[in-house]
């Protein structure tokens, strides 16, 4: 069979000592990498009020990865809808596909992406987003899509092929997705507790659309891959202290790796941080290669994103050449179940 297609999801990440300009410049080399590797999409998550994520105008950072690179998609990872007028994402996309070409996805996420305090600073009303969300998904198609009798257009935008994905941690996004006949991405890179079942919900509703015919299922994990393991669980550890500092309600800059996690965190975080990452390929490629293998054979996905949440950045280009070859080598040796 073929390979399974991989992806990068990308965080933009500020690390410590740095500034936003050098992540967004770190961000379009990343990007220039993944295509030169042959990745097939590139995506930007919408985060507010934290010290350590550059990508917040989301779609202001797509326009410099899109511009920075030729073939590879470029797309949100995604864009909170919650915190937007449809018409003005519309707007924004279909600005994107017409600079850029057909290449632009659309993910959308329902949550706020931040702190309720942050959130009613982005002014939206938030009462009753999780039943609006569906309302707000339908008027954004119809901005792209058109009717006879509608009066209110994206311009640009009407029309034009952008892709919209649903993003989710839960069974919400899924089942909604299936019920809307597009594509679904599941972010078990921190959120994996719902996956399997997720994805049962969302092949099983699936309906097909003029959109997509059939279900596609692409889930997000954590994958670094370093010349050991040892090297590799060095690199990791600043995605696991700033995971921590998280939940502590500290969230800052991504900090450079240490040698000693343990000495990081109490044992009780230590917990909490593995379970919330538990889909985290860690290691060299042997390592990696087998924890994938068994992955995509449980899961079956249509396609794999990687997040590759490290300080050094010449580390993550060389995980993700290293990753680009175990995608060409489990092609060849998984078969979905």
């Amino acid at each position: 069979m073929a390979p399974i297609p991989f992806s990068v999801l990308d965080l933009s990440p500020i690390v410590e000592g740095a500034t936003a300009a050098d992540a967004l410049r770190n961000t379009l080399e990343l990007a220039r990498a993944a295509e030169s590797l042959g990745y097939r999409r590139f995506w930007l998550a919408e985060h507010h009020n934290m010290p350590g994520i550059a990508s917040a105008a989301t779609a202001v950072v797509i326009a410099h990865v899109a511009g920075g690179t030729r073939s590879i998609r470029v797309g949100s990872g995604g864009v909170m809808l919650p915190n937007h007028a449809p018409l003005v994402i519309a707007e924004q996309f279909g600005t994107l596909v017409s600079l850029y070409g057909e290449r632009i996805d659309l993910g959308l996420g329902r949550a706020p992406g931040t702190d309720p305090l942050t959130s009613q600073a982005l002014r939206r009303d938030l009462t009753g987003s999780a039943e609006q969300f569906p309302r707000d998904v339908l008027e954004l198609q119809s901005y792209f899509e058109g009717a006879p009798d509608q009066r209110t257009h994206a311009i640009p935008g009407l029309g034009l092929n952008v892709p919209i994905w649903l993003l989710g941690s839960s069974l919400y996004s899924a089942q909604l997705a299936g019920i809307l006949g597009l594509p679904f991405a599941f972010a078990a890179h921190f959120a994996p507790e719902l996956l399997m079942h997720a994805l049962a919900e969302y092949r099983g509703r699936f309906t097909p659309s003029a959109h997509l015919a059939a279900p596609y299922a692409m889930i997000c994990v954590n994958v670094i891959v370093a010349e050991s393991d040892r090297a590799a669980r060095r690199l990791f550890s600043s995605h696991q202290q700033a995971f921590t500092q998280l939940r502590r309600g500290r969230p800052g800059q991504l900090p450079p790796p240490i040698d000693d996690i343990d000495s990081f965190w109490t044992p009780a975080e230590r917990m909490m941080v593995e379970d919330a990452m538990r889909y985290s390929f860690v290691g060299s490629k042997s390592t990696v290669r087998a924890g994938l293998e068994a992955f995509l054979r449980a899961t079956a996905p249509d396609e794999l994103m990687v997040n590759v949440h490290v300080f050094d950045q010449p580390a993550r280009r060389h995980s993700l050449a290293l990753t680009a070859e175990l995608r060409t080598e489990l092609g060849a040796a998984v078969t979905p179940a």
